[in-house]
């Protein structure tokens, strides 16, 4: 018997935890489960994490954890338990099937059948924030180049593994040509090892625009953190509704199976809830596992169900449904139609569903780096960027000054009096003759800055890698 970890979370949580347990025992998933408590409760006992220390303790025993909806009590101070089980455990690969059940759930795509696999740990939920002057915060978007490997190849293990045909790469490295420009590059590569499956690659703007149109279009999309979280509520959305949605976590060791909705607090204790997200996440888990003869059972059981016109509230409609049904009600009229397959809605077929075999990420041997600048950044409230240049010019004299800009675009040399400048100004020292800097210079140019009393608030330093750039050009340099 497989024992996994179990959280019935906030709101709806406990009610369709409930129903999504009493389908599984009733199908003969054959599992044991060890419960803990998460989210709201636990916050508000003063644990900002929303989780006890002894909790990570089970959820690490067990490698499974199925985790019903919680509530982030509002207000600071409070970190998501999503993206800190999804950091802590390593669970990279977010996996989100949305699929369309046209008639019985209204949509205005009845043939969509969609894979969004999210990188889960990185890119902008790094959540490194910053208020660095008056007028400018800053959040760093942070890709690695073990990040996209691993995404992307999984992406690829898992539309070889499920039959399908093509995994599409959504980025913007038209304008984010460091960071998404890695994720690009790497899916290029990885793509060429899997000459069966077609490849493509989409900006994220127009792909977003086509894949709201046009969802028949794609078949797995491969996207960095945030652009995955965002679009896949699309998708389930625009499939038929976000509460019919579930997603796998996948990790190395551990992995988090749950809705993709909220915990719905004003539906709470009412059996009305809708469980399949919950229910879709738990057949999720039952394939990770291994039990693909259970998970179709149960998945054909609740096609039937809804074929049948048996639904909750959320889903009903008239002359399509033809009971309204509550929570448990529900969860009873799929143990009901357990061994049965639907009839109009196409039956599922699992078969075998082998694990996958993912090798480990191994790092490249490094590559020459040298630092030819940096880029010092300063606090100044004038509004005059010619100002701020003589003002440096005077004192900072190790480097000569190239570049200074507002916001990333450049404002001098040559800048436009209509540019709008706020307090925040990043001011570039590169040195153009093949040479390098160190860190001693860099510190003597501190010092110069603090010699005609410029605020430094941050630096970064400018290197090449195999001796081509490797940072972004000002905004019209």
């Amino acid at each position: 018997m497989q024992r996994i970890t179990i959280a019935k979370g906030d709101g709806i949580g406990p009610e369709i935890m409930d129903a999504t347990l009493l389908i599984l025992n009733a199908a003969g998933a054959n599992l044991a489960y060890d419960e803990i408590e998460v989210g709201e409760k636990v916050y508000l006992s003063g644990n900002t994490a929303g989780i006890a220390p002894e909790s990570w303790d089970v959820i690490r025993k067990n490698k499974v954890f199925l985790k019903a909806p919680i509530t982030t009590p509002q207000g600071g101070g409070y970190k998501s338990l999503n993206v800190t089980t999804r950091k802590f455990l390593g669970l990279y690969a977010n996996v989100r099937p949305c699929k369309s059940f046209d008639p019985y759930v209204r949509t205005k795509h009845p043939h969509m059948d969609v894979v969004i696999v999210r990188e889960n740990e990185e890119d902008l939920y790094a959540g490194i924030e910053h208020q660095q002057t008056d007028e400018v915060v800053q959040c760093l978007k942070l890709i690695s180049k073990a990040g996209c490997a691993k995404i992307v190849r999984y992406a690829f293990e898992y539309a070889r593994q499920q039959g399908r045909k093509k995994v599409t790469c959504f980025t913007k490295d038209n304008i984010m040509k460091q960071t998404d420009g890695l994720f690009h590059q790497v899916f290029n590569e990885i793509a060429v090892e899997y000459p069966e499956i077609e490849n493509e690659h989409w900006i994220v703007d127009i792909g977003a625009a086509k894949l709201a149109d046009t969802p028949e279009a794609f078949d797995v999309i491969v996207m960095p953190n945030l652009y995955g979280d965002i679009l896949s509520d699309v998708a389930a959305q625009i499939a038929g509704s976000v509460g019919l949605a579930g997603s796998s976590n996948i990790g190395e060791e551990c992995s988090m199976f749950e809705a993709i909705h909220g915990s719905a607090p004003r539906r709470a204790g009412q059996n009305m809830a809708n469980p399949s997200g919950l229910l879709q996440g738990a057949i999720l888990m039952l394939l990770h596992l291994g039990k693909a003869d259970v998970a179709e059972k149960i998945q054909n059981a609740w096609l039937t169900t809804l074929e049948d016109g048996i639904h909750t509230y959320d889903i009903f409609k008239e002359g399509t449904s033809k009971e309204k049904v509550g929570t448990h009600e529900f969860a009873l009229a799929v143990i009901e139609r357990l061994g049965k397959q639907p009839k109009q809605l196409k039956p599922i077929v699992y078969g075998e569903n082998k694990p996958m075999q993912l090798p480990s990420y191994k790092r490249s041997s490094p590559a020459p780096k040298a630092q030819i600048g940096v880029d010092i950044f300063v606090h100044w409230n004038g509004s005059n960027p010619n100002e701020l240049a003589a003002a440096i010019q005077k004192d900072v004299t190790l480097f000569p000054l190239k570049m200074i800009t507002n916001r990333g675009i450049k404002v001098w040399p040559d800048g436009f009096k209509e540019t709008y400048c706020t307090d925040h100004w990043r001011c570039r020292f590169q040195v153009s003759d093949g040479s390098s800097i160190g860190a001693n210079e860099v510190i003597q140019l501190l010092k110069q800055f603090q010699t005609a009393s410029l605020e430094v608030i941050k630096t970064e330093n400018l290197y090449t890698f195999n001796g081509k750039p490797a940072f972004s050009l000002g905004q019209g340099q």
